[in-house]
């Protein structure tokens, strides 16, 4: 059982980290230190709760939110800049690397948890990307655009939050998650559909 809430926890933390990278993995590290209902040590991944580790991926967010106020952060014609692309690769790093601290302290194997971990990082990613990038057209103009970041911010720690204090919680956030990447691609598929019709 303890396996189970253990993996259910980690692929949420890592579903978390999928949506903004580095928020979760700072609150995770911190409650891992505390031994708040997640602990990293004994396992090969106790680095995770480590002082230097967590000053690293601090950094790595000032880092980040410097590069997005920059002009040559926006990619041109829609397409995915290479802020973006390192932001995708860090999520899916930090989220495979929780993932499998939290599997391995429950008995289970790490690169299992590598694995989930990843997937469910990169799910969290493609979800929240497709919905909030679909709430900045909609609000484009208006100054409430301008606080999507902050509700990404938010949903990332509740996410990750929610699932250390209740592992099994983290199969409905990934459910839901799930559910947006499929409405959303499907969505835009009607989309194309009709300007196709319309040409």
């Amino acid at each position: 059982m303890s396996l189970f809430i253990d993996t259910t926890q980690g692929a949420g933390i890592a579903a978390g980290t999928g949506i903004r990278p580095f928020l979760p993995p700072l609150l995770v590290g911190a409650l891992a230190r505390a031994d708040a209902g997640i602990d990293f040590e004994g396992t090969d991944y106790s680095f995770l709760e480590k002082p230097g580790f967590l000053v690293v991926v601090l950094g790595l967010a000032v880092v980040s939110y410097l590069a997005s106020r920059s002009p040559a952060a926006d990619a041109p014609d829609g397409g995915r800049s290479s802020l973006e692309r390192g932001l995708l690769f860090v999520a899916v790093v930090l989220g495979a690397l929780m993932c499998a601290g939290s599997v391995e302290h429950g008995g289970g194997a790490g690169w299992i948890g590598l694995l989930i971990g990843a997937g469910a990082a990169a799910l969290g990613w493609f979800a929240s990307a497709a919905f909030f990038s679909g709430a900045r057209r909609r609000l484009k103009g208006s100054g409430a655009s301008s606080s999507i970041t902050l509700y990404a911010d938010a949903a990332s720690l509740a996410v990750a939050g929610l699932s250390v204090l209740f592992g099994p919680l983290a199969l409905l956030f990934l459910a839901g998650l799930a559910y947006l990447l499929v409405s959303s691609r499907r969505k835009d598929d009607q989309k194309y559909a009709g300007l196709r019709i319309l040409k």
